[in-house]
């Protein structure tokens, strides 16, 4: 039995096998990459520039932006890389760096969409109680909260994990360092105590679930109620894309944690964790600003004021 600290690298999932179809899958990638980094950074614009968005649900939208920025340039670039320079290779300290910032802001993401729940359900259920209960200090300690219990559970996780002992080599049946993947490389008893502290962490999610979906059927239940066809389209623009984004992180994330190994494949493997660690940041952008007038007047503006900038000085 060798320990995992004698393995030198890891080999990662292969998309292709012939050149062209690799260079396909690098310019997909890099085009998912571009995106996500455009639209990501132009909501950290919009929030940063414009007073009027100077409120707790932008501020953690602007959190969330940060976040997505983080995961998806955690887990696409070494794809990329490796798909452009025909290899499969991630050294030991590259997998676990990439195993702790993946948990990190992954975990860091679901509490602030919890924290986003609860925003969103103040401000339509209990309006009056707005400015006490989700103030600027309030507002900094539930970021400041999801940051770091993300960054707890991730050291946790990572000094469990990468203490184990391996005997099925240094093939990861996955894009990216994964700690399900790992543990299948595992000969050691020491991996149920890493199975108990996922299941710890499900258990916590699933609380997180709870309040989200609690949250949400009474903001529901208020919105109905609503006499205004204004009031209930406004309650609906900044409701919906929040919970589309809390149904596709949350139902791929347990899928792919929590299916039977009966069922589980490396390509499905891959089209599960490509729907959870990548569709997200790239699709965010979109669905917070196509029902978000507000987002979308500030996004406007900040588009002439960057042309007119470039046309009183181009050279600039």
């Amino acid at each position: 039995m060798s320990n995992i600290s004698s393995v030198s690298e890891f080999l990662l999932l292969a998309f292709a096998d012939t050149r062209k179809l690799q260079l396909l899958h690098f310019a997909l990638f890099l085009g998912i990459y571009l995106a996500a980094l455009l639209g990501n950074g132009l909501i950290l614009s919009a929030v940063a520039c414009h007073h009027r968005l100077h409120t707790p649900m932008y501020f953690f939208l602007l959190n969330l932006a940060l976040l997505d920025l983080g995961c998806i340039s955690t887990t696409l670039p070494k794809a990329m890389a490796n798909a452009l320079w025909d290899t499969r290779a991630i050294s030991y300290q590259g997998c676990a760096a990439q195993v702790l910032f993946v948990f990190f802001l992954f975990c860091s993401e679901y509490y602030l969409l919890t924290a986003m729940a609860y925003d969103r359900f103040v401000a339509i259920c209990k309006p009056l109680h707005y400015g006490s209960l989700v103030g600027s200090r309030a507002c900094a300690q539930m970021a400041a909260a999801a940051w770091g219990s993300g960054f707890l559970n991730a050291v946790l996780h990572i000094a469990n994990t990468f203490s184990l002992s391996l005997c099925q080599g240094n093939v990861l049946e996955q894009f990216f360092c994964e700690i399900p993947q790992i543990l299948k490389l595992s000969c050691s008893d020491a991996y149920l105590w890493e199975v108990a502290a996922l299941v710890f962490r499900f258990t916590i999610g699933f609380c997180c679930f709870l309040l989200i979906a609690l949250s949400y059927v009474q903001i529901f239940r208020v919105v109905l109620r609503m006499s205004s066809e204004q009031g209930q389209h406004k309650a609906f623009s900044t409701c919906l894309p929040h919970l589309a984004m809390v149904s596709l992180f949350v139902s791929t994330v347990m899928f792919a944690y929590m299916k039977p190994s009966s069922i589980s494949s490396p390509s499905m493997d891959a089209v599960v964790s490509f729907l959870y660690s990548v569709v997200p940041p790239a699709v965010n952008p979109l669905i917070y600003s196509m029902r978000n007038q507000e987002l979308k007047d500030a996004l406007r503006k900040l588009w002439i004021c960057a042309s007119a900038s470039f046309i009183t000085d181009p050279q600039s």
